[in-house]
């Protein structure tokens, strides 16, 4: 499964009577239904590991590009319309800055490493409370409700799964505790933020800016307002798009594949 495509449902599955493992890219499983494919006796194995660097290596790419208006600058600078450079064109700080991670998982952790470089002060939000050892290697403060984070932090970066319990993890009223000139970075999965809300935040100067690495749907209707902001920056969904990277997850994928058809135990098998 390559970007969630196939789509495998029980249509599927009923064409397939031998089928015996499914090997998903990436770490997100949330586009596979489990109970459904255990039922068919089906395994299920995923690529979580290698993607974690190149994903922190993401987040932390928007929020500096986001942070420094980089595209905005970029457009600037290459537009024949353009005359002069404004003197009063400014970013805002990212060194000093407060920085709250919602997940703080494999990936979550390598951005507060690269976040500890650029001198910024860490809050994290997460189901299980990093060791105290981990977190003064990075510096990380631990923050038991969610609603301290989004009031204290200037950004804001999403690395949970994908569960029924994150499902809009991000809507109304948790921008409205952000402040107005926090940022929301999001490189877990789109459905993780209410867009609607989102959309509404920023063109009400709720928030200052956000930096999308995931959307809902995924490309976003070619009319749909996030497009057409200037404080938005949009990727496409490309966190582990490396060549190294998906160069191994191809061959985790196959290695996976190769034990789940021996009936050998499968390496990063999802149970």
């Amino acid at each position: 499964v390559w970007y969630h495509k196939p789509a495998i449902n029980e249509e599927l599955l009923q064409s397939l009577p031998n089928l015996k493992i499914v090997a998903s890219a990436g770490v997100g499983i949330d586009h596979l239904d489990l109970k459904l494919l255990s039922s068919y006796g089906v395994k299920v194995s995923n690529t979580p590991f290698i993607v974690s660097t190149d994903t922190a290596d993401m987040g932390m790419a928007l929020l500096l590009a986001s942070s420094r208006r980089l595209v905005e600058g970029h457009e600037m600078a290459v537009s024949p319309d353009t005359e002069y450079f404004p003197a009063d064109w400014l970013g805002v700080e990212v060194s000093g800055a407060t920085l709250g991670i919602l997940g703080m998982g494999a990936i979550g952790y390598k951005v507060a490493e690269r976040a500890k470089a650029f001198e910024m002060k860490i809050l994290y939000h997460s189901r299980n409370q990093r060791k105290k050892e981990e977190e003064s290697v990075v510096g990380a403060v631990y923050c038991k409700k969610i609603d301290d984070l989004l009031q204290q932090s200037d950004f804001v970066l999403l690395a949970v799964t994908l569960t029924p319990q994150t499902h809009k993890l991000i809507g109304k009223r948790e921008l409205e505790l952000m402040k107005p000139t926090a940022t929301l970075i999001n490189i877990s999965r789109g459905l993780v933020v209410d867009q609607d809300a989102l959309v509404e935040a920023l063109q009400n100067k709720i928030i200052k800016a956000a930096a999308l690495d995931v959307t809902y749907p995924e490309p976003l209707p070619r009319d749909h307002p996030l497009l057409k902001m200037k404080n938005v920056i949009i990727t496409p969904h490309i966190g582990s798009a490396t060549k190294k990277t998906r160069w191994v997850m191809m061959e985790e994928m196959v290695e996976s594949i190769e034990a789940g058809l021996a009936g050998l135990p499968i390496p990063r098998e999802v149970l």
